[in-house]
């Protein structure tokens, strides 16, 4: 009887012990997530330079990055550019495209068996389809409003979640991708990374299309799909002045 009433404080203990841990990890969690939403609700973010140490601060457009989420308006965007992203090229044939013969199989009657005209009847096996797929353009337009709206909703959301991050320039001496790289893991930009930039060099740009994950594009190319697709949002000051001028309603 001893013996199984300390088993049973031994259990106690340990799941006290656990539940303490899980707590303090709790704990940590929303200290991190509180200190972003602070960071956030006072618009302000830190300016780094390409090693990752902060040389000054700067505070976002209210109007571009701190509007509130339209979850519909993100989902109308993406939904445009996957289908603008659609090859079309399907096709099946029909009864004029299939190979076989015109004549008639049979005398329309006295045979006892079904009327058919040709073999490349849609009834029979190897003949044509009907109402199938043919080669067409999938993309439709969005209203330029909307689709303004859409990626300040994408650029404010990203924000929120800390993934938008501003460095001051990307200079790169000569296109290598291996320096490139090694600024990338120096930001903590790890997963999908977009790099948004001014007129990005050749040098950038260059370095950029061999890595894995990495996007480059202008500050004019910025679309909601790759806004959202990302992990990390890499911005130059430079274009993230021209992208808050683009999006100012």
């Amino acid at each position: 009887m001893a013996e199984k009433k300390k088993a049973e404080a031994a259990k106690a203990k340990g799941a006290t012990r656990k539940r303490k841990k899980k707590d303090a990890v709790g704990d940590a969690d929303t200290d991190a997530v509180g200190a972003t939403a602070r960071e956030y609700a006072k618009g302000q973010v830190d300016v780094v330079n390409t090693a990752g140490e902060k040389v000054s601060d700067l505070v976002l457009h209210p109007e571009v990055f701190r509007t509130p989420v339209n979850s519909h308006l993100l989902y109308e965007a993406v939904k445009q550019y996957r289908a603008g992203a659609r090859r079309g090229t399907h096709m099946t044939k029909n009864r004029a495209l299939v190979s076989g013969s015109g004549r008639k199989p049979w005398r329309q009657k006295g045979t006892g068996r079904a009327r058919v005209g040709e073999i490349r009847t849609p009834l029979w096996r190897h003949g044509g389809t009907v109402f199938g797929p043919v080669p067409r353009d999938y993309s439709y337009d969005m209203p330029k409003k909307a689709r303004a709206a859409a990626l300040r909703s994408a650029l404010s959301q990203k924000a929120q979640q800390g993934g938008l991050k501003v460095v001051d320039h990307f200079d790169l001496a000569a296109p290598k991708t291996k320096e490139l790289k090694a600024i990338l893991v120096q930001l903590g930009a790890d997963g999908k990374t977009l790099l948004v930039d001014h007129k990005p060099a050749d040098n950038l740009i260059l370095s950029g299309r061999n890595i894995p994950g990495l996007k480059v594009v202008d500050a004019s190319q910025v679309n909601v799909y790759d806004v959202m697709d990302c992990r990390t949002l890499l911005v130059s000051q430079e274009g993230l002045s021209k992208l808050e001028e683009r999006l100012t309603p």
